[in-house]
């Protein structure tokens, strides 16, 4: 059971990664068992050759991550006319981190109530946000921003051309569609953007 959970949080801990005394703080569990349940699972990802992932330990950190022989399917994915769009998820991602920049992922996912580190990853290969530092003290999340390309690939001079948010605010009605409201109607004006 101590490796399940293991596996979800470095899931859900994505591309920053997870200190083992975090885990153990989280699974309430010594540092010894969580560093064993750690090992036995990068173990099995080792071993098990249908698997695509495994664990990595970068400084004190662990974090789960593709195996190298996965690079190329993933830079060809990436780069592909199939992932040109931008989903409704990452939108949502890329307005809140283009409005509240700089921004932690933890912060993107307070926002948007759900786990992002895939949005942010493709974001990322997008070269729509970068990082844009570190977050002094414990942990030192990364903090992202957008990029010049952002600016490139929506039609953009500069921040100030971004819709207004306080119209966007003006726009939403009591029946707590604020959210798709606000995302919908970001995506209307920045496809307006594109087209002119």
């Amino acid at each position: 059971m101590l490796v399940q959970k293991i596996e979800a949080l470095l899931f859900v801990s994505g591309e920053e990664g997870i200190r083992i005394s975090e885990l153990s703080h989280i699974t309430q569990e010594t540092t010894a068992d969580v560093y064993q349940a750690v090992e036995k699972l990068k173990e099995k990802y080792d071993i098990d050759t249908s698997s695509a992932l495994t664990i990595l330990e970068i400084g004190d950190r662990f974090m789960m991550t593709t195996k190298k022989k996965m690079a190329e399917l993933l830079k060809h994915y990436a780069q592909s006319s199939v992932n040109q769009k931008l989903s409704k998820i990452a939108l949502e991602t890329l307005a809140i981190i283009a409005y509240k920049q700089p921004i932690t992922r933890s912060e993107i996912e307070q926002i948007r109530g759900v786990q992002s580190s895939g949005s942010i990853q493709r974001l990322v290969h997008k070269q729509l946000i970068e990082e844009k530092g570190r977050v002094e003290g414990p942990g030192r999340a990364i903090l992202y921003g957008t990029t010049a390309y952002f600016f490139d690939y929506f039609g953009l001079k500069s921040m100030d051309d971004l819709p207004d948010i306080h119209e966007l605010d003006g726009e939403l009605d009591e029946d707590n569609e604020s959210t798709n409201l606000f995302f919908d109607r970001f995506k209307e004006q920045f496809d307006e953007k594109k087209e002119e």
